[in-house]
């Protein structure tokens, strides 16, 4: 049937492929210049009060901040030939990769359920009242699993072409609503609007560095020779070029949401959502315009796909007795799991939006930041013993990287700023606060690591 066995085993040199390092720049454009990609810079101006010069420029800004920490992942992929999750055991442990594998099987379903929400929304402006929100999730969940279910080959094969219909329809979207925007400034100054810029760049950073956890995953069949840079740049231009491109028509629509009461309407009533504003902007077309809606709903595939494809191999890396289920049986679990938190918490979209995306970068940064270090500092003349990923006996005991991440933690928090918790560092920039979160995890666990693992080292040995 063509469906993928290979779990979170090492590819070997002689089963890897000798062309695709071009799939680096064409997934990634794929997966985020999609339907979900919109609703994060909306939240500039509809939630965070700023203005469209102030919201573009910290999507701008933050967006390359996280494309450094995911392009840096994806190039671990063809040099190890190993699953991303996999590839912490080298710095986290055994088990602390058991811990951070947990973390982002609930990271992968929660973008996951973001997708299914939205493109099941705008699936019911399309339909009308004849299609429930609830049977509009599945639909959605049902045609990415088939995807997924068969694996590598078939998920670049989708992404390397998905990207192209949807940049023209997202063209499109940019002049429909051009009436609407509004270039009125932030509505703060000050250190006000630093505390709304440092909680939006939260949002946007965290958007990007979600992909770091699962990004080596789609590089493992490229040669060990393949230049480390050429699959840098492409994935940072892959996913750089439709992020900032997609946020940015979310921005200005943000902006048509304040500016035209109807649409706010639109926003606010029904169960489409988003998805009614966008299909009511493209509703000049006529029935082409309802088309183009239709196909935007199907783009949340896109992103949908690594999301439930990652999850599964994450499954199975938490130990032995899951690597022998093989992946597609754990693809269509993370399916169902996702299905059902989208059918369950499909009247808080921006909400779980927001938070999400926030906290987020709580976890990831310092797993970024651990990988990094080890990568470069620690392992810089050593290397990897690569044969060395399923013997725990060989593999570092993870007590420096468990240590640093947990203070890169704290700091997350000192510095965090969400509706339901403030952190004391967080509070500290004008009225209402700005996200300090990620940054102050980047210097803390930074700082930790750099202390405890020439410890480690020496008295573990390993």
């Amino acid at each position: 049937m063509g469906v993928e066995l290979r779990g979170i085993e090492r590819v070997m040199p002689e089963d890897r492929q000798p062309k695709g390092v071009i799939n680096n720049l064409l997934m990634w454009w794929s997966v985020n210049c999609v339907l979900t990609t919109v609703p994060i810079g909306t939240l500039g101006p509809a939630v965070f009060g700023m203005g469209l010069r102030d919201t573009i420029l910290s999507i701008v800004g933050f967006t390359i901040l996280g494309c450094f920490t995911t392009a840096f992942c994806a190039t671990l992929g063809p040099k190890l030939g190993l699953r991303q999750m996999v590839i912490s055991r080298f710095s986290f442990g055994w088990w602390g990769a058991v811990f951070l594998s947990l973390l982002n099987i609930i990271t992968q379903i929660g973008f996951s359920v973001i997708a299914v929400i939205l493109g099941g929304q705008t699936l019911v402006y399309v339909c009308g009242e004849k299609l429930p929100l609830d049977v509009a999730i599945i639909i959605v969940s049902v045609v990415t699993l088939l995807i997924c279910f068969f694996g590598y080959d078939l998920v670049h094969k989708w992404e390397r072409y998905a990207w192209i219909l949807i940049s023209i329809i997202m063209c499109i979207l940019y002049g429909t609503g051009h009436e609407y925007y509004s270039w009125t400034p932030s509505t703060s100054s000050g250190a006000d609007l630093a505390g709304s810029v440092l909680s939006f760049g939260g949002v946007v950073f965290g958007s990007v560095i979600g992909w770091a956890p699962i990004a080596a995953d789609y590089n493992v069949m490229l040669p060990e020779d393949t230049s480390a840079w050429k699959v840098f740049w492409l994935t940072f231009l892959g996913l750089f070029i439709p992020l900032v491109f997609v946020e940015s028509l979310g921005a200005l629509y943000g902006t048509a949401l304040i500016n035209n009461p109807a649409w706010e309407t639109i926003y606010q009533d029904g169960e489409a959502g988003l998805g009614s504003v966008l299909g009511t902007s493209l509703s000049s077309l006529g029935g082409f315009g309802k088309f183009l809606v239709f196909l935007l709903a199907l783009s949340v595939v896109s992103n949908n796909v690594p999301n439930t494809y990652s999850a599964a191999l994450s499954i199975q890396t938490l130990g032995k007795p899951f690597q022998r289920v093989p992946r597609f049986i754990w693809t269509i679990l993370v399916a169902v799991a996702y299905t059902v938190a989208g059918v369950a918490g499909k009247a808080n979209l921006s909400a779980i939006l927001n938070n999400f995306l926030s906290i987020l970068s709580y976890w990831t940064t310092p797993f970024v930041v651990v990988l990094a270090l080890e990568h470069f500092v620690f392992r810089r003349r050593t290397g990897y013993n690569v044969n060395d990923y399923g013997d725990q006996s060989k593999l570092p005991w993870g007590l420096a990287a468990g240590a640093a991440g947990v203070i890169g933690v704290v700091g997350a928090v000192l510095g965090m700023n969400q509706t339901w918790y403030i952190g004391p560092v967080g509070k500290l920039t004008g009225t209402y606060g700005g996200d300090l979160g990620f940054e102050m995890a980047l210097v803390l666990t930074s700082v930790a690591y750099l202390a405890l693992r020439p410890m480690e080292l020496r008295y573990v040995g390993r």
